[in-house]
This record gives C-alpha cells, structure tokens and sequence, in this order.
C-alpha cells in the first residue's frame, strides 16, 4: 500500500469521523429537547444470568408430603417444590416485598400458607417488609392481609383446627420507636387484626411458640432493638419470655423461677412437640455470660440453666432459633454461625456440620427424620435425620453492587452475600455455576473492574480487605491501605475508618488513579503499591457514634461504623 494511499484512505476517515460527530452532535440535542418514548425500552427485559444463589431465611414443608416445600428467600420472594426438591418455582413475585421473614401452613389444609414479610435476622443492610400475606391456593394466588407497617415479621403460628386464628411476631422495623410491634391476632383469617402483646415502642417480638398439643398455651420471645447507622443495641427491660394461656388473648411476662434478671436481649423459644411441658429458651444475656440456654420441664413454670455455650446464640442478631425434634425431647436444634445439636436436653452440645450461617429451621411433626435448614448458602434438607443432606441453591444471590467492563462481550462483577467477589460474561445463560468465577474482594465490597484494560480488578470487603487481580498473570495480590485488623474493634479506635463496603473508584481521566474511602480519600496510581490521603476527614467525626455496635452482645465487624465516606465518584466532565 503506498503513502499516497494511507493518505487518502486516513483523510477520508477522518471526514468520515466528522460526519459521524456531527450526526452524534445533532442526536445529542434533539434528544434533550425530547422526552424519550417509553415505547423505546419496551423491548428491554431483564434475565437471569447468575452466579448461583444463596441466602434464604424460612422454611417450611406439608407435614407428611415429602414432596412439597416452600422457602423464603432472605430477599427472593418465596419458592415452591412439588417434587421433593428436584424443581422449583418462584410463586411470590408479583408481590411488592421480597425479603420473607416467617412461613407457615395450615396444619387443617395444607392449601393456606401464609407468609411475613421482612427479615427478623437483623444487620444494617437486609429488607423490610410490607405485612403478612396469604394463599388459599397452595401458593399460586397471594392476598395482601395487613400489617404493612410492622417492618419485619420474626414468626406466624397457625391454630391447628381453626385456620383462621393466626398469630404474627412483629418485630417492628426496627429503625426507631414504633407502635407497629408486638404480637398481632386475628380471629377472622387476616381481615381484621388485634395488637394483643405490646412491651414498648423499642421491643419488639422475634419468636411465638405455640403447644402443639394445646393452642392455648403460647410463650413470645420479646425482643429490644434498635438499629441505627452507626450501631446495634439489643437489650432492655422488657426483653424475654411471655407467655399466654388463652391462645394469646392475655399475657404475662415470666421472670424469677430460674430466669435471668434484665435486661435481656434476642430470646428464641421452641416446645418439644413429645413432650409440650419441655420447653427450651435461647437468650441473649451479654457479657459477662449469664447463660444461653435454658429449660423448663413444668410447661414454663419454673427454668433452669443448662448450658453457658455461647456457640449456640454466637451472634444472637443474625440467627437465635431453636427447634426440637418431634420425635425426642432431649433432641434440640441451634441455628447460628456453627449449626449444633444436643441429645441430652443441652447438658452436652455438639457441632453438626449440616449448615452454617443458619437462620431458620423446620421438622416435620409427622415424620420427624424429615428436616429443613435455611442458611447463608440456601437450603439443606434430610428425610434421614441429618444422616445426608441435600443442599438447594436457588437464583436469588444477593449481590452487594455490581459492575460491568468495556470487553466485548462484557462481563459483570460483584460481591456475593457470604461468597466472594465473582466475575462472569454477560452472555452467561443462569444455569451453569461454571459460567462464574471468583475475582478481587469479597462478599461485600465493591468489585471494579479497570475501565481501559479489564485484565484488571480492583476489589474491597470487610475487615478492610482490598486486592487486585491481574489475569495476565493470574497474580492476586492485596493491596489494604492500612495494616490493622478491625475485627472486634469499634470504629472510634482505629487510624483508619473503612466500613464494611467502603467505596472504590478510578478516574474516568487516568485508569491508573484509583480512589478508596475511609473518613479520608486514600489514591494510589502505582497499582496499589502505596497510598497517599488527599483529604481531611470528611465525616462528622462524633465519637458518640463511633463506639461499640451491638448492645449485650458485641458485634463489630465494620457493618456498622459511622463517620465514614460512603461513596466516591470524580467528575468526568472537568479533572
């Protein structure tokens, strides 16, 4: 090709060029002076494309039918199997709320379920919901039943031969004071309700454990919480055990008889299905140990302490359930970070391995090898009492943020709930985990991929955690601004204030300059090989809301730290 050529064939582009920008030019202002049509995004609509899911937060099955489920996704709406887990389908999406707290079915018809929304398992960063909700259909057709402002439902019991006496555990939204809390009843199936158990406007009820045997007699555990931005308190006077011997007309709170003095914290209550006068309590009593668990063998009358195993409630916020099997009093359940079990009523416990990170459980009254886990990863569920275990992943992964970079095709990243950061091509079709891959960071940082060269990813999580993956070379690296580990530390302590998904950004004017936020701005434009602040402290810097999150039990994993920078974005229009 000769110079005379390259000339002209570049002169051409050029115009080319031009022309092009004049069309863009002209568009550009045609298109501000115009509304866009909705019309126009009528062919846009959204399909899954991964990665696999995870976190569910109730459970339920038909007693006897091994065929049929229902799990409620922590923010996935509700999932319902016909063929003991082999296909599920999605039967809630048409509904406003998608975050469910408590599922139940109807011991009289296996046709009405009922559902609460808003997830009792309580962090700054989880849905609330809108009320309770009913089918009469085995879940194809929902009914909206009130109690939309009571924020996050914790449990519904269901008469056993009259289904339409319900009673709902409101926790309440949980974010301030509110009358919307306590124990609601209703006598007529959802068309009118009743608040029959109310402490105060900061305590509201996790759990309602109904006598199997006997509806009448019913024990609410009370929960005080309050969230904030800058931290947890769990704990008051009015938290523990009430009970009920009018199928929750009146109640009384327990106290003395063997039970902790105030204040008490999350409370999880279940009745042994054999035996309705075992009834165990896990309490949340702080620091020192006061105790965990405890056990009545009079029906609630009298308590006794039997077991200081913090392991059983290590993190009272984010599980505290308990269950007993069926078929033994002396059998007891314990969700929480490490799933446990004891065969001797909780004088001794043991890990189980059969989940982690657990949330709720359920067992089936007439089959009692029969059981159901929801966790951080899906569903676990046995027909051999825990001898094997299926696990169910759905298509519901929470993701904390996501990103896309500039290949082609593109790929999309983020941060999993209780995974990694995980990296996978637009074009990924949903139905094959390999189609995803771990990437920078963590669960739930964010994942940002380098704009001009996407070989590289930049990516954040807790505990400050921050790397840089070059594909190149497949070399991972970290690349955390600050050697300090934050576990257990209150923000108030540390140098630097990096919240649990701290931001990151990188220059729309130099791939190379990349952004990170404490209370300060941190750059680094050597990929990451050092760090300089470029800021003052940009946050309020109120040390009355930089102390320790949690209440009676103390919780700081950087969720919850105040006076930081929550987010960073650089002008794209002036450097």
């Amino acid at each position: 090709m000769s110079h005379k050529n390259l000339f002209f064939m570049s002169r051409h582009h050029h115009l080319a060029v031009l022309l092009v920008l004049l069309v863009t030019v002209c568009f550009v202002f045609q298109s501000s002076a115009q509304q866009l049509k909705p019309e126009l995004y009528s062919g846009l609509k959204y399909r899954y494309i991964g990665p696999p899911g995870n976190r569910t937060s109730a459970v339920v099955g038909v007693p006897g039918d091994e065929m049929v489920y229902y799990i409620g996704a922590s923010s996935g709406g509700i999932w319902k199997t016909g063929d003991g887990g082999i296909n599920w389908f999605p039967v809630f999406d048409n509904q406003p709320a998608q975050s469910i707290g408590a599922l139940a079915i109807a011991r009289s018809d296996a046709n009405i379920v009922w559902a609460g929304t808003g997830e009792p398992f309580v962090r700054s960063n989880i849905s609330i919901g809108n009320g309770v909700y009913k089918s009469t259909d085995g879940g194809k057709t929902w009914q909206h039943k009130g109690l939309a402002l009571t924020g996050r439902i914790g449990r519904v019991v269901i008469d056993p031969q009259n289904p339409n006496i319900v009673l709902v555990a409101a926790l309440g939204h949980c974010y301030g004071p509110q009358q919307e809390r306590g124990v609601f009843r209703t006598t007529d199936g959802g068309n009118t309700w009743k608040r029959v158990l109310f402490a105060d406007e900061n305590t509201g009820c996790f759990e309602i454990a109904m006598d199997p045997n006997n509806p009448r007699i019913l024990f609410a555990g009370m929960w005080p919480i309050i969230i904030r931005t800058w931290g947890r308190e769990s704990g008051g006077p009015n938290g523990g055990i009430w009970m009920s011997r009018d199928e929750g007309v009146s109640w009384k709170h327990l106290t003395g008889h063997g039970l902790p003095d105030p204040p008490i914290g999350k409370v999880g209550i279940a009745i042994a299905p054999s035996n309705s006068k075992v009834v165990y309590a896990l309490m949340e009593t702080g620091t020192p140990n006061r105790g965990v668990l405890w056990r009545s063998g009079d029906g609630g009358e009298n308590w006794q302490l039997v077991s200081y195993d913090r392991i059983l409630n290590e993190r009272p916020h984010y599980a505290s359930r308990i269950m007993v099997n069926p078929a033994d009093e002396n059998e007891v359940y314990f969700a929480a970070n490490s799933h446990s079990i004891t065969y001797d009523g909780g004088i001794t416990t043991e890990r189980s391995h059969w989940s982690g990170d657990s949330h709720d459980m359920w067992a089936d009254p007439l089959l009692p090898d029969r059981m159901m886990i929801s966790d951080d990863g899906g569903v676990v569920i046995t027909l051999n009492r825990g001898k094997s275990w299926k696990r169910i992943k759905l298509p519901n992964a929470q993701m904390y943020h996501v990103a896309v970079d500039n290949q082609i095709p593109y790929y999309v990243y983020g941060g999993k709930q209780d995974g990694s950061g995980y990296k996978g091509p637009g074009t990924a079709s949903g139905r094959n985990d390999a189609e995803w891959q771990a990437t920078a960071g963590g669960e739930c940082g964010f994942i940002v991929p380098d704009p001009v060269d996407p070989n590289i990813v930049w990516g954040g999580s807790y505990n400050a955690g921050f790397t840089r993956v070059d594909y190149r070379t497949g070399h991972q690296k970290t690349v955390k601004i600050w050697p300090e580990s934050a576990y257990g530390a209150p923000a108030g302590i540390l140098k630097y204030r990096f919240n649990w998904t701290f931001p990151i950004a990188i220059s729309p004017f130099d791939h190379n300059k990349v952004y990170a936020g404490s209370q300060f701005v941190h750059v680094t434009t050597d990929g990451g090989a050092s760090w300089q602040v470029i800021s003052p402290d940009l946050s309020t810097n109120d040390q009355s809301k930089m102390d320790y999150s949690g209440g009676l039990t103390k919780d700081n994993l950087g969720v919850e730290y105040g006076c930081i920078v929550f987010a960073i974005a650089e002008s794209p229009v002036e450097q």
